[in-house]
């Protein structure tokens, strides 16, 4: 629980700060994706209000490398956090080195709003029986973050991800920046996200037809328990 509490404040956070950069200041980088791009060249300044979310992700995913191989209980999929922990982490690192700071934050974005409501799902599930007293309304919220939860991760992570930033880091780069540097190195990093999005979110669907169809009578962080059972996708642990 307090891992998760922790989680929770900083995906809050970030996504918080994300938003304000992209619909409270004059970065159009969310309803104009290919503006990314505009006016991109080597060595430009990063700008500080930038640099501040990319501190703050840089050090987050670097320290969550760390928690994943010598804190966190090893489990079926853990190879695949630390793969995308390390993934992360190096396109955070070099998109700010090769000055691609526009596209990390729109990519930021679009991935935190699904850890803030899987932190805050986990908590309600925590919640349901403290205190040795069963507590429906935790029950019911965590059923509807489950829910939105689920939809979210789709939404974001499998529809506006491919929209949005793929659609400028492939196509719209090359028209803005013919010879733009690291194209495929990026993309490749890049696409490796998707697919490890498409693999969670399989786990997720998995998830939610036991539940729907009887085999799993509550939502409940079954991973945290018995590795053998119908098992969570690994972001219900680290997000």
């Amino acid at each position: 629980m307090p891992e998760s509490a922790w989680k929770l404040l900083f995906y809050s956070l970030s996504w918080s700060y994300g938003g304000y950069l992209l619909f409270f200041t004059e970065y159009p980088f969310f309803h104009d994706p290919p503006s990314v791009f505009y006016g991109w060249k080597k060595g430009v300044d990063v700008p500080t209000d930038i640099a501040i979310a990319y501190l703050m992700q840089g050090s987050f995913y670097g320290h969550s490398i760390y928690a994943t191989v010598y804190m966190d209980a090893w489990r079926k999929d853990s190879v695949v956090m630390l793969i995308h922990h390390v993934v992360t982490l190096t396109l955070l690192v070099f998109s700010y080195a090769f000055r691609f700071h526009n596209v990390g934050i729109l990519v930021l974005f679009l991935h935190d709003i699904s850890d803030v409501q899987l932190e805050f799902t986990k908590l309600n599930v925590y919640f349901k029986h403290r205190g040795g007293i069963y507590h429906r309304l935790n029950d019911i919220v965590s059923d509807l973050g489950c829910l939105t939860f689920s939809v979210s991760w789709f939404w974001c992570r499998l529809y506006w991800f491919p929209l949005k930033v793929l659609y400028a880091t492939c196509h719209s780069s090359l028209q803005s920046v013919p010879n733009i540097p690291f194209y495929f190195f990026f993309n490749a990093l890049l696409f490796a996200l998707t697919l490890m999005n498409i693999y969670w979110f399989l786990y997720i669907i998995l998830f939610v037809a036991k539940v729907l169809t009887g085999q799993l009578q509550e939502v409940n962080d079954v991973r945290e328990y018995d590795a053998g059972e119908v098992q969570l996708p690994k972001s219900w642990k680290e997000g």
